[in-house]
C-alpha cells in the first residue's frame, strides 16, 4: 500500500495523462501496467467527476490566471488539492496544501510552489469555512 504522498504523486501523473490525452479517467486507469493505489484512483476519478466545479473554483480564486493558461502540472495539482479540500473533509487543510506545494516545487516551475500555495489557501478558506458554517 502506497503512502498518501505516493498516491498523490501517482495521481498527479495520471491526471496529467487524462488531460493530455483527452481520455476518460477510467480508460487511463485501466491501461496502467501496475494498478494504482486505491487513494490515487479515488483522486483521479474524483477530479474527473468534479472537474467542472473544481475548474470553476480555480477560475474564481486565481488572480489574473485563466485555468487553461496555467502550467499543466500546476493545473493537475490544483485540481487534486481542490478535490481533497472539498470532498475529503477528514484531511487536514495544511497537509493537503503542503503536499501540493512540495509536488509543485519538485515537478513544475520555480514559482509554482508559491502559486499553488496561494491559490489552494484561498480555496481552502472558501471551502472549509463554508463547510464549517453549514455544519454549525
Amino acid at each position: 500500500m502506497a503512502t498518501r504522498r505516493e498516491a498523490r504523486e501517482r495521481a498527479l501523473g495520471l491526471c496529467y495523462e487524462v488531460e493530455a490525452r483527452g481520455a476518460p479517467s477510467d480508460a487511463v486507469l485501466g491501461e496502467q501496467p501496475a494498478p494504482p493505489d486505491a487513494y490515487a484512483v479515488d483522486l483521479v476519478r474524483g477530479v474527473d467527476e468534479h472537474r467542472t466545479e473544481i475548474d470553476g473554483l480555480l477560475a474564481r480564486y486565481s488572480q489574473h490566471w485563466a485555468v487553461d493558461r496555467m502550467p499543466a502540472v500546476d493545473r493537475a495539482l490544483l485540481r487534486i488539492g481542490t478535490y481533497e479540500l472539498g470532498w475529503h473533509p477528514e484531511l487536514a487543510t495544511g497537509v493537503v496544501i503542503n503536499e501540493a506545494v512540495e509536488l509543485a516545487q519538485e515537478y513544475s516551475t520555480e514559482d509554482s510552489g508559491r502559486f499553488v500555495n496561494g491559490l489552494l489557501s484561498r480555496i481552502a478558506e472558501h471551502m472549509r469555512d463554508s463547510a464549517e458554517e453549514a455544519s454549525a
